[in-house]
């Protein structure tokens, strides 16, 4: 045994936790204070190697790919991606099972899809965005099991690949996801899946943590809670709950349970939040991460059991005076430095989807002079601007305070280690100030000593205006949904004719829109009004501001439509324009020597055919007016031009009636009626 034992309390404190000691935390023994008596040389340099880094909010953005994951645990709300675990396809549609955490959770919130949030129905089908439903059918469905100790296979996986995956793949105690993605066609792609295959992460409420103020274990977001269940939890402190001293573990939950103001005058709890991490994280950064937001210390007790002091002010009940101390070492802390002008802080903002964002400046960094001097303060488990604003006015007090180091007899100072703060009278410099224990007190059994460093600390350390000192945020960048094809505009169609071989013309339609962008290409769809023919399409090149169909049939009534492309992505197709083909637009001459002769129960017509080459034929009209308004046609009289025709209409009541001729060409286009007077029918 040594000559000269120096016992280091076993304290881990936000404000300054060395590894050696923390690690001493979670073995729950003295052991390396002797230099490894116990562990040796080899085991205690293992301690120090460097783990990966607890993860950030932005870590969480992706889904990770890889053998065998590092499991995750989820601490209060959180956003994040999974671990895949399942990934095949059958019948078109792909199947994905990922995990989103190691453990039980509460649940999930919100589930997103390459960060656009989306809305299932009851049978978990996405119905929005509205680019996932394709003609009425979702294309992306998402299923969920929270974990349970004995959870349920997802059948439709265990259908589809039963030689690989079946009823025995359930995942017990794994808060997983599948989702399955259905095949589009090539000309739907681009619009449904604009990010090609979704990526899936979603919003849950994590772990399931045991209260020792009810015994009952639920989810919740208070910091002093995760930091038990860390502390208890074989990916943190391995210890039992028999190792807690429960009253300071209840009143740490009290204190982080109490309400605070913001500065839009709501009020909001005093530490909450939520982070999550991977089993592989060095276990002494995740409880800091906790400690530091919830300014709570952890220490061990003299009875050997493990208890936290909270994140209040707490009036001393040990006073230090001249006669108790040995020596006092008084830094008043003026350089530069040292000290700072302000305070930075980054947070995890819930309304910016769980990311990483800057909270308003505490103080002034550059206050008289060019030079920045400012402190920056990280806690990916802070979910609240007041928070981090609370934080970073405590941080600001610190990095300020003045320092002292003390030297006190073990009778009067034996329970400091115990404690946060203590009362220090050594005047003339120091005057009933309160001290705020920083490091490590050391215990010196031989010289029957305790020396502890600190730094004075108000009484009001922890008091906040939120009206006056909390600042505003800065605005959170806005994401937008994916932008749609900008649809066609002014969109006309006019009927076109062209001469063909053997001198014949056809008829086509030309269609035409403004410009918008040289990215775009646009799509004529037409077909018969009639739906004797199916549609057809046509495509302009980049640039163009009109494109032709192809010939169309003389005489039909179609419709058209038109829409825009970009990079294989569709806008909506405009309203139909409704247009009959004309071959032929000029009409051919005027029959001549039309009569009509009355008789019983008929007119009979004759008329001589124009000498016009695109005569086609003669309709003949009666009317019981002489107009041509309302007439009706009684026969249409195929011919050659320039040749005498007849027709006789029967059928008709008696009467008096007028009748009229007109010429027209193949296209249907007339040329001026003849009229052929009253005549009457018996």
């Amino acid at each position: 045994m040594p000559g000269l034992i120096e016992i280091p309390a076993l304290i881990i404190s936000s404000l300054a936790t060395t590894t050696l000691a923390a690690n001493a935390l979670y073995l729950g023994t003295y052991a390396l204070a002797y230099a490894g008596l116990a562990f040796g040389a080899t085991a205690l340099q293992g301690l120090f190697v460097k783990k990966p880094d607890v993860p950030t909010p932005e870590d969480g953005n992706y889904n990770l790919k890889q053998a065998v994951p590092s499991l995750a645990y989820v601490l209060g709300r959180a956003k994040k991606g999974s671990d895949y675990v399942f990934l095949e396809e059958a019948d078109g549609t792909a199947y994905h099972i990922l995990v989103w955490a190691g453990h039980q959770i509460n649940g999930f919130v919100q589930h997103y899809l390459h960060d656009e949030a989306v809305t299932l129905d009851v049978n978990g089908l996405v119905v929005t965005p509205s680019h996932f439903v394709v003609r009425g059918s979702s294309r992306v469905s998402i299923h969920t099991r929270v974990g349970f100790p004995v959870s349920t296979v997802y059948s439709d996986i265990a259908i589809a690949f039963a030689s690989i995956w079946n009823s025995d793949f359930r995942g017990d105690g794994l808060a997983t996801v599948r989702m399955a993605c259905e095949t589009v066609s090539s000309e739907d792609y681009m619009g449904s899946f604009p990010n090609q295959m979704p990526q899936h992460s979603a919003i849950g409420e994590g772990a399931l943590l045991y209260d020792p103020r009810s015994g009952i274990t639920a989810f919740s977001t208070n910091l002093a809670l995760m930091r038990l269940w860390h502390l208890t939890n074989p990916v943190g402190g391995k210890m039992a709950l028999a190792d807690m001293y429960l009253p300071d573990w209840v009143n740490a939950a009290n204190v982080c349970d109490e309400f605070v103001t913001n500065r839009l005058g709501e009020t909001e709890r005093r530490y909450h939040g939520g982070f999550w991490f991977r089993a592989e994280n060095d276990p002494v950064e995740v409880g800091r991460i906790m400690d530091q937001a919830g300014e709570l210390v952890v220490y061990e007790r003299p009875d050997g059991l493990i208890g936290v002091h909270a994140g209040k002010y707490v009036d001393p009940d040990i006073r230090l005076t001249a006669s108790a101390i040995i020596s006092c070492a008084h830094d008043v802390n003026q350089r530069r430095s040292s000290t700072v002008l302000a305070v930075r802080g980054q947070w995890t903002d819930p309304a910016n989807r769980y990311n990483t964002v800057d909270a308003a400046i505490y103080g002034d960094p550059y206050i008289g002079e060019d030079t920045e001097r400012s402190a920056t303060i990280e806690n990916q488990a802070v979910q609240s601007h007041n928070h981090m604003q609370r934080l970073q006015k405590i941080t600001y007090t610190r990095k300020n305070a003045a320092r002292l180091t003390i030297k006190a007899h073990y009778s009067d100072a034996k329970n400091v280690p115990y404690r946060r703060f203590v009362r220090i009278h050594y005047p003339p410099r120091l005057n009933e100030v309160v001290v705020e224990i920083t490091e490590a007190p050391k215990i010196s059994l031989r010289n029957m000593t305790v020396e502890f460093s600190g730094i004075i600390v108000p009484s009001t350390l922890y008091n906040f205006n939120a009206a006056i000192e909390e600042g505003a945020p800065g605005a959170n960048a806005i994401i937008l949904p994916p932008g749609s094809v900008p649809s066609p505009v002014n969109f006309n169609v006019v009927i076109q004719n062209e001469v063909i071989a053997g001198g014949s013309t056809a008829a086509y339609a030309l269609a035409t829109w403004n410009y918008i962008s040289d990215s775009l290409i646009y799509e004529l769809e037409w077909e018969p009004t009639s739906g004797s023919e199916p549609a057809r399409s046509v495509n302009s090149k980049t640039g163009e501001l009109s494109v032709r169909s192809n010939y169309l049939s003389d005489g039909v009534q179609y419709r058209f439509r038109l829409r825009s492309w970009s990079n294989g992505k569709s806008s909506a197709w405009t309203s139909y324009e409704i247009r009959t083909a004309t071959a032929d637009p000029t009409a051919p001459g005027v029959v001549s020597s039309v009569a009509a002769t009355g008789g019983a129960g008929q007119i009979a017509f004759s008329w001589v055919a124009p000498n016009s080459a695109n005569y086609a034929a003669a309709r003949i009209y009666t009317n019981t007016t002489n107009s041509m308004t309302g007439a009706t046609l009684r026969r249409t009289e195929y011919g050659p031009p320039a040749t005498a025709d007849s027709f006789t209409v029967t059928g008709l009541s008696a009467g008096t009636y007028y009748g009229f001729v007109e010429a027209i060409n193949a296209s249907g286009v007339a040329a001026t009626a003849v009229a052929t007077g009253a005549k009457t029918v018996t």
